[in-house]
């Protein structure tokens, strides 16, 4: 599971919908291993893509010293889909290195954004739950980990 709070949720949404066209990006702090989410640290998408995203190791290294500053870890990294699902990519899943680290995806394909978050282990995807303690929503808005909005009739 991944617990983020509101605010950390609503940042990291509002930097992906900020980054339209290309994909953003960004890292995830709190204790490694955990899986609380404590600090969120938007960064650049260095590969200025639709389809690909990068941290620049420098940016990277940086959130790793505030990090540790923090006395905490880097414990995942968030990236957007602009135009597919919520779900790793062949080539999220190559970058994915830290076993312990949450992989987190908002989908920005449809209406609302969907996030989901996965643990990737050797090359095995596993989703988890995604908890955001007093997130409200309207009806037809897709909650954390939802998959496509609902519909009313």
């Amino acid at each position: 599971m991944l617990r983020l709070t509101r605010d950390i949720y609503m940042e990291m949404v509002g930097h992906c919908l900020g980054g339209l066209p290309d994909e953003a990006c960004g890292l995830l702090v709190g204790s490694y291993g955990g899986e609380e989410a404590t600090h969120i640290f938007p960064t650049r998408n260095a590969a200025a893509s639709a389809l690909i995203y990068e941290i620049d190791p420098r940016e990277m290294l940086g959130v790793d010293r505030a990090a540790r500053a923090l006395e905490s870890d880097i414990i995942g990294v968030f990236h957007s889909h602009t135009h597919t699902d919520a779900y790793p990519s062949p080539t999220d899943v190559a970058q994915a290195l830290d076993p312990g680290w949450h992989y987190v995806l908002v989908s920005l394909r449809d209406t609302h954004p969907v996030v989901r978050s996965y643990s990737i282990v050797e090359d095995v995807i596993t989703e988890e739950p995604v908890d955001v303690p007093g997130l409200e929503r309207e009806p037809g808005v897709a909650a954390p980990g939802a998959g496509r909005p609902e519909r009313s009739s």
